[in-house]
């Protein structure tokens, strides 16, 4: 599997790599509002998606923005769509890296018909450089899947059906957070949000004053001074 940063446009340090792959969503949801005071309500997903692999480590990566259908009868082995498939393969493959693939079931109400990914696709785009995937659609194989790939999904499902790609590199929404190609992404069992490039140096700079202001209320909460000793803790 492909681990090694490709830097993005606005570059990437291996630091800020590291330092993003060490906490969890929830927090990285935090430090941006605390940093990016607008982005607080938007940026991240707001509906439940499954996680069949919740103790995998969080994944950070460039977006492959990707829309699906599965639903209707469309002719897979035509040579327009064989030839979408091998252009298909070499987006995935080009920098950046990491990626995640972010893909949108445009179904409607039937997304999640078919499932795009199994065993066979995850082990093809884990090879081209991908941690795992987000979308609305549906995943199968799970005991199959790819070791160490990651998958969030609005449903599981037994079938592919007639499962396609319409485009790539559009940009697409997962349940609320909007996606263009390109951008980076955190996710975990908790689900994604989109990390603001500018903001990664100012929320490193936070995250020790965030976590120690946590610990102090929590501890308080725990010392058995009642009401007090957690106001006097969330006072500073």
């Amino acid at each position: 599997m492909t681990t090694g940063v490709t830097h993005g446009p606005q570059g990437v340090t291996q630091d800020q790599f590291d330092f993003l792959r060490s906490i969890d969503t929830p927090t990285v949801c935090n430090l941006v509002e605390i940093v990016t005071p607008e982005r607080r309500g938007l940026g991240y997903t707001t509906r439940h998606l499954h996680c069949p692999f919740p103790d995998l480590p969080p994944m950070v990566g460039f977006c492959k923005t990707v829309t699906i259908r599965s639903k209707d009868v469309v002719k897979l082995g035509d040579d327009f769509y064989t030839s979408k498939r091998l252009d298909y393969l070499d987006y995935i493959a080009s920098a950046p890296r990491p990626s995640i693939v972010v893909i949108e079931d445009l179904d409607g109400v039937h997304a999640g018909h078919g499932a795009f990914w199994g065993e066979v696709q995850s082990t093809v785009h884990q090879a081209l450089g991908c941690l795992g995937t987000i979308t609305n659609g549906s995943v199968r194989d799970i005991p199959m899947i790819a070791p160490g790939f990651q998958m969030l999904a609005g449903s599981i499902a037994p079938s592919h059906a007639f499962v396609h790609v319409v485009d790539f590199g559009t940009n697409v929404n997962i349940h609320g957070m909007a996606v263009k190609s390109g951008d980076l992404i955190h996710a975990d069992r908790h689900g994604a949000v989109v990390v603001p490039l500018n903001s990664i140096d100012g929320m490193m700079a936070a995250a020790d004053k965030v976590a120690s202001n946590e610990a102090k209320i929590i501890a308080a909460a725990k010392s058995g001074g009642g009401v007090a000793a957690i106001k006097a803790a969330m006072k500073g």
